[in-house]
């Protein structure tokens, strides 16, 4: 299988960069630091599957685009609230547009450098920066406050229920009070001593939050005070070193219905039961950005750039497209008769939501594309790339 041949050859090359790293790092930060950027491919070292010309059945053009900052080391995820598109960028700049036509309602400077975001939710736009400060705006690009945190923020902050619920690089998660920074409580939880660099953040559904974590394990805890409610084993790590031994969840976790997904690198794809916990399937899929969820389907994108469609209930495979092999895709978004997954170089593709043959195709720029992408409406996408381009592309 070609997901299995491609965790091989990339475990053996961690085995030996591991190796020089040693001697080379000062210490296990510098190590999980170098892996990292290696594994989630900032920098593509495998070979890319060549673009074959498609026969296209789908129309697909960039209907407005805008630019930011770089997102530098960091990943930034843009937002689609009430008809405005919400998006952030390492050099400070938080930014908000009309999703209409891209127009600019305002922009502000956190006066630092931002490393995850946008939230969007209370009347509150929340951003995070590398020393752990959460700055909350309201919708006309006021600061309202900010909070110090114990660690960075890699992640988008979630408004519930009058709290601000955000995961810190610590393996911490807080819920602060949104009307002024306060904290009310914190969840903390051990992480072993090598695990990936990520921007998964958090899930909150039905007063409950739900994350992921290294060594596969996949957590629920109660939003309005923190207290656990269940851990399940998406995946467990195998191998002898601990390189080998990395299974870590590094996308958010979907939750649909009564189940809630979530995928593990170098692990495995589970279904789990958001009442007990219990692990309902699971099949061995390895994912880096991540998943979605729709109308009874589980679409996946493979840390070795096939894309999968399955069934929510069984796990079965109903398609496999192949065609973007090491293309460090994005999660993919559904959007009708058509799912949305970017590349590492700046395109993004169109797939049949029936058989996942290749649609339509745009190129944006070339640079990556972010691991999550925003739904403007129907036939309209959002994706920010790397280099700070903001791209709303629509297909018919």
């Amino acid at each position: 299988m070609l997901h299995l041949k491609f965790i091989k050859t990339t475990l053996s090359l961690l085995i030996l960069s591991s190796l020089l790293l040693m001697t080379a790092c000062s210490s296990i930060a510098d190590i999980k630091t170098d892996l990292s950027e290696r594994m989630f491919g900032r920098d593509a070292t495998e070979q890319l599957e060549p673009l074959a010309e498609i026969k296209e059945t789908a129309t697909s053009k960039i209907l407005w685009q805008a630019k930011l900052g770089e997102a530098g080391d960091f990943e930034f995820s843009p937002v689609i609230e009430a008809g405005y598109a919400y998006a952030a960028s390492a050099n400070g700049e938080v930014v908000k547009l009309d999703a209409t036509n891209g127009s600019q309602v305002w922009r502000v400077n956190a006066g630092e450098k931002l490393s995850g975001g946008v939230g969007v939710g209370g009347s509150l736009v929340m951003v995070g920066t590398q020393k752990g400060v959460i700055y909350a705006y309201d919708i006309a690009g006021k600061l309202q406050w900010k909070s110090k945190l114990s660690s960075e923020v890699l992640s988008a902050p979630r408004y519930f229920d009058g709290l601000v619920i955000v995961r810190t690089g610590d393996s911490r998660i807080y819920g602060i009070n949104a009307n002024d920074g306060s904290r009310k409580w914190v969840y903390d939880r051990t992480s072993p001593s090598l695990t990936l660099r990520s921007s998964a953040g958090v899930v909150v559904d039905g007063g409950a939050v739900y994350a992921g974590f290294a060594g596969g394990k996949l957590i629920a805890i109660r939003a309005d005070n923190g207290k656990a409610l269940w851990e399940a084993s998406v995946a467990q790590p195998k191998g002898v070193t601990e390189i080998e031994r990395i299974a870590d969840i590094t996308s958010l976790p979907v939750v649909d219905g009564p189940l809630i997904y979530a995928v593990a690198y170098q692990g495995r794809i589970a279904a789990v039961d958001r009442l007990s916990g219990r692990v309902v399937w699971n099949r061995d899929i390895s994912s880096l950005s991540g998943l979605s969820a729709e109308d009874a389907r589980i679409f996946v994108s493979h840390a070795a750039g096939s894309v999968y469609a399955l069934d929510y209930s069984t796990g079965k495979t109903f398609w496999r497209q192949a065609a973007l092999k090491n293309r460090h895709l994005s999660a993919p978004v559904p959007m009708g008769s058509l799912i949305a997954v970017g590349d590492v170089e700046g395109n993004v593709h169109f797939l049949s939501r029936e058989d996942g043959a290749l649609a339509s195709r745009v190129k944006t720029h070339n640079s990556p594309i972010m691991p999550q992408m925003a739904l403007v409406n129907s036939n309209t996408v959002l994706a920010q790339t790397r280099d700070g381009g903001i791209f709303a592309i629509q297909v018919k």
